[in-house]
């Protein structure tokens, strides 16, 4: 009956740290997981809205690129997927932007225009600051 006691103590140890093993590679799979698919929708979202602004501005691209109701459907599915992946402040950067760029108009002409523009490349670069901010933090 000795010899049982610190077996069974031993065993208990052992077998609660297994479990907690199990659960701290179980929550850093998750971590990992929460940001890929974070950069995932990130990338997404800047890349429709790149595009998107481009094609506003008629720079970039071509007659054989996506049309403009393809690149609004890329950029709202990415940012719903923002909206389910990230926090606050991130969505909200990324409702205001989507909002600005539905707003935002040629940049030929005149200079408020431009300026504009201007202020919707500066509310992607806060947004894309944001977001990085919220990948290194998960």
């Amino acid at each position: 009956m000795e010899n049982i006691l610190p077996v069974a103590i031993g065993a208990a140890i052992g077998l609660i740290g297994v479990l907690f093993g199990s659960w701290f590679t179980a929550r850093r799979h998750d971590r990992m997981w929460l940001r890929e698919q974070k950069l995932k929708a990130g990338v997404g979202f800047n890349t429709a809205v790149t595009q998107l602004l481009d094609y506003l501005k008629e720079t970039q691209l071509g007659d054989d690129g996506p049309g403009a109701n393809e690149l609004a459907i890329r950029m709202q599915e990415a940012r719903s997927a923002l909206y389910l992946l990230c926090a606050d402040d991130t969505v909200d950067l990324a409702a205001a932007l989507a909002s600005r760029v539905w707003s935002t108009r040629p940049t030929e002409g005149r200079d408020d225009r431009r300026a504009e523009f201007r202020e919707t490349l500066d509310l992607l670069r806060r947004f894309t600051h944001q977001l990085r901010q919220e990948i290194a933090r998960s």
